[in-house]
């Protein structure tokens, strides 16, 4: 009995320690890194949970553009920051599972340096034109090409990003030849389309829907398995003629390695009931985005197996990046 007694005593000063440790975080503003500059998708999406985050949780979460390099400046400096869970990332599958693979020297390996703590969502990649472009359908991009190899160009929110290889992906399936132009992320790629100084965008949906629903971006087609619940009539890659054809691209929050687990469940935890909401859902609809709502170990596995699915389609494609 007294053993037991102990034991209990024991257990309840423990219980004393970690509640409030848990409790206790966070206790001053949280930084969420985005890894591109305003306007793109990632950016849309971040300030969004962290908006949400900081009128429901009673949290100040702050989100802090540091754009470059498709993304690998924002993930490197939060790969590097202390585990305190005060230093977070808005990571997405272009900067954590396809960028590793494109670059020759990256200073942080994904699967060991960060943490995956939530998914948040996930969206198709957009093919489209301005508005007022000659391009009215796919089928007129693959003619023209073909006729005038290397003369169209399209945008995409920079090198290594999967929009990018997204659109080698497409080219190679269509056997036609275009010139990439790589951006700072989906905003200025998408004004240089809109603006005809570029053919063609291949982003996000989230980066492009507002233009879209406002007429000045004609959607030529997705490239996802299925159609965006948001473009409802835009057809997709592969119902276009190119089977099997299928990419799209998921973002999520990450934090440094050897984060507190209870800090790591205790943002897992909130982001998911966020996205569990109505008026999430709906927020992130509106944003041609799907909620893509896990718990820290579905996340940290869809994580590993990208990473090892993408280092295939790297080598396949023959991209690399100094």
């Amino acid at each position: 009995m007294q053993k037991r007694s102990l034991l209990i005593a024991a257990l309840a000063l423990s219980a004393a320690f970690t509640v409030p440790a848990q409790e206790a975080w966070p206790t001053k503003p949280v930084r969420m890194i985005v890894p591109f500059p305003p306007g793109g998708g990632t950016d849309i999406l971040a300030r969004l949970v962290a908006n949400k985050l900081t009128e429901t949780a009673k949290w100040t979460v702050i989100a802090d553009n540091r754009a470059g390099a498709g993304g690998t400046i924002g993930i490197a400096e939060a790969a590097k920051a202390a585990p305190t869970g005060y230093d977070i990332v808005m990571g997405q599958k272009d900067n954590m599972v396809v960028a590793p693979w494109l670059y020759k020297s990256l200073s942080y390996d994904p699967t060991k340096d960060l943490v995956a703590v939530a998914s948040v969502a996930y969206t198709p990649v957009i093919i489209g034109t301005s508005a007022n472009s000659r391009f009215k359908t796919l089928a007129d991009v693959v003619n023209a090409a073909r006729a005038a190899p290397d003369t169209i160009t399209y945008g995409s929110p920079g090198n290594g990003t999967t929009i990018h290889l997204a659109g080698e992906i497409f080219k190679t399936s269509a056997n036609i030849s275009m010139r990439h132009v790589p951006y700072k992320g989906s905003g200025p790629a998408l004004m240089d389309v809109l603006a005809g100084n570029v053919d063609l965008l291949v982003s996000s949906v989230p980066s492009a829907i507002a233009q879209i629903k406002s007429g000045k971006l004609r959607p030529l087609a997705v490239t996802s398995a299925a159609r965006s619940t948001s473009l409802p009539d835009v057809p997709t890659v592969a119902e276009l003629g190119y089977k099997g054809f299928d990419v799209s691209t998921w973002y999520g929050i990450f934090m440094p390695a050897r984060t507190p687990p209870e800090v790591v469940n205790a943002m897992n935890r909130k982001v998911n009931e966020l996205l569990a909401t109505p008026e999430m859902k709906a927020a992130i609809h509106a944003q041609g985005a799907e909620p893509l709502p896990m718990t820290p170990a579905q996340f940290s596995t869809v994580v590993k197996e990208d990473y090892l699915k993408w280092k295939g389609i790297v080598a396949a494609s023959g991209a690399t990046i100094e």
